[in-house]
């Protein structure tokens, strides 16, 4: 997936993560040689919304008209070069954010809005983003800290390639060293292990030279990368990824569907993006 050409998007209600996440989505905007363009929703035509009196619908356009103002001069303090644009909506925050995704560009969300009581959890407006935007999204997690110069991708097997390749695509746009990560327990592997065969070994086997089919792929397709391997024994993918995340600069994981509802995420996505240390970049392809 190419999504050097569009802009950065970004959605904002004044709230510290929220402020936190324009900020960095101003730096990837500057990293990836594009425009920011900066979100509110004011949710003016909701059912509630369309309940309020004139007077106080305008008021509520404009905090947001001046919400948008103060959020832009922040961006533009730091990156003085960068061109900023901004809109406002009277939709709701995740139906504007999910129109406004496009597949040629990248859509950043805090990991909580105002209404969140648990700092540490993925909020609705972000959650819904992540899993029906047209193109990649990135939640803005943990604070900011020193560049590790990681990028870290969990595979399965290799119905994973086009996350990796994304993963790779952001490793080489940030010099950074590509980390492949792939969990694995015995208790997982039920029902696919090879009769005859010592269990832990032909499991561990099996999903070592799946990873370093992957890696060799990406390798060939990437040679001016650096891509390390881990085959981590653990009982919870998600676990092992969100420990991983403490030493990474971003976290990519596929838009996989859960096998019973199309609507909700693989449950390996949705932990990192309730738990990890690091930014969450949910990469829609194919």
């Amino acid at each position: 997936m190419d999504t050097s050409h569009g802009p950065v998007v970004v959605g904002t209600d004044g709230s510290p993560r929220a402020t936190a996440a324009v900020m960095w989505a101003a730096g990837e905007a500057v990293l990836r040689d594009r425009p920011l363009h900066i979100l509110h929703a004011t949710g003016l035509e909701s059912r509630s919304g369309r309940n309020l009196s004139p007077e106080t619908a305008q008021l509520v356009l404009d905090s947001g008209r001046a919400l948008l103002d103060e959020a832009a001069a922040s961006a533009t303090a730091r990156y003085p070069d960068l061109a900023v644009s901004t809109s406002l909506g009277k939709g709701k925050p995740a139906d504007t954010l999910t129109e406004q995704s496009g597949s040629e560009g990248l859509t950043v969300v805090g990991c909580r809005g105002r209404g969140g009581f648990h700092a540490l959890l993925l909020g609705s407006v972000g959650l819904r983003v992540a899993t029906h935007a047209h193109g990649p999204v990135v939640v803005v997690r943990g604070s900011e800290q020193p560049s590790t110069g990681v990028v870290l991708v969990g595979i399965r097997n290799e119905t994973d390639l086009a996350t990796v390749r994304f993963a790779a695509d952001e490793a080489r746009l940030r010099k950074a060293t590509l980390r492949l990560l792939t969990a694995w327990s015995l208790l997982g592997a039920v029902g696919e292990m090879v009769p005859g065969l010592d269990d832990a070994t032909s499991v561990g086997d099996r999903e070592a030279a799946t990873e370093q089919n992957v890696a060799d792929t990406i390798r060939e397709e990437y040679p001016d990368l650096t891509v390390t391997v881990d085959l981590v024994k653990a009982s919870s993918a998600s676990g092992a990824l969100v420990d991983a995340s403490a030493h990474a600069d971003l976290l990519v994981a596929g838009a996989r569907r859960h096998q019973r509802s199309s609507g909700r995420l693989a449950h390996v996505t949705h932990a990192v993006l309730h738990h990890a240390h690091c930014p969450v970049a949910v990469s829609h392809h194919a």
